[in-house]
């Protein structure tokens, strides 16, 4: 199967305008994304809407394509990007552009996905720890998942999920493995096509989750599973927990 990574970035982020730009370890965010996909898939493509984006990749060597500023997700710069690349790819993969330490053993998790015919899309969790605590499990910014007995999504939610009835809140972590989604998505080609094509669901509207649409449409999402954390960068602040995350992780400068 032929792998491509599209990598979508915005220069016009609310909470961290100029965030591909913003420099670290001396290198450019979306410099460090790309370089940890590259090497990985067959073709490594950034999508932007902003030409201070665009020069600073094709600086670096980079492949970028241009595209519109009217999209309302990630996914639908995705989709624009790949049409451009004129040639066919079976899976088309979308990278987050904030996401500087995805592991290439998480995105190999996530290419086997598609050994199984069934899986239209495919995406990576995080088991949450009994150190992380009860906060992290409740924050409602750091979407939850239930899988089947597959390794396939049933649901996607900002709330904790599943309720553990009967047992003490204080206890959940204890007594159940629940996991955190990585916000990461790979598509078979086709079903990219379709699923931007879909009007926005009730259960999207609610949780605010595009993946719910997919889930909805009975579009089948696999799951892979990593023990490795990532790091995205949604404000200045995680900036500097960047900073702090790559002094302890030199494999991370090459």
């Amino acid at each position: 199967m032929k792998f491509i990574a599209i990598i979508p970035a915005r220069y016009a982020s609310t909470r961290f305008p100029a965030k591909p730009l913003a420099l670290l370890g001396g290198k450019p965010v979306i410099r460090r994304v790309y370089e940890q996909v590259a090497g990985v898939f067959d073709d490594a493509v950034v999508a932007t809407d902003d030409e201070r984006i665009c020069e600073a990749v094709r600086a670096f060597g980079g492949r970028v394509e241009m595209t519109s500023a009217a999209h309302r997700s990630g996914t639908d710069r995705c989709r624009e990007a790949y049409d451009k690349q004129g040639r066919a790819y079976d899976v088309v993969v979308n990278v987050q552009g904030d996401e500087p330490f995805i592991r290439a053993e998480q995105l190999e998790t996530l290419k086997r996905c598609f050994d199984d015919p069934a899986t239209d899309i495919a995406t990576l969790v995080k088991p949450f720890a009994e150190s992380d605590g009860l906060s992290a499990l409740e924050n409602p910014n750091s979407p939850k998942v239930v899988l089947d007995a597959q390794s396939r999504a049933l649901y996607f939610s900002r709330s904790v999920i599943p309720y553990l009835r009967g047992v003490p809140r204080e206890e959940w972590l204890s007594k159940h493995t629940f996991y955190k989604h990585i916000g990461l998505y790979a598509f078979r080609a086709e079903v990219l096509r379709e699923v931007t094509s879909l009007p926005q669901s009730p259960l999207e509207v609610a949780e605010s989750l595009e993946q719910l649409r997919w889930l909805e449409n009975g579009y089948r999402i696999g799951v892979g599973i990593t023990s490795s954390e990532t790091v995205g960068i949604d404000t200045p602040e995680d900036l500097a927990r960047a900073e702090a995350f790559l002094k302890a992780h030199p494999e991370f400068n090459r």
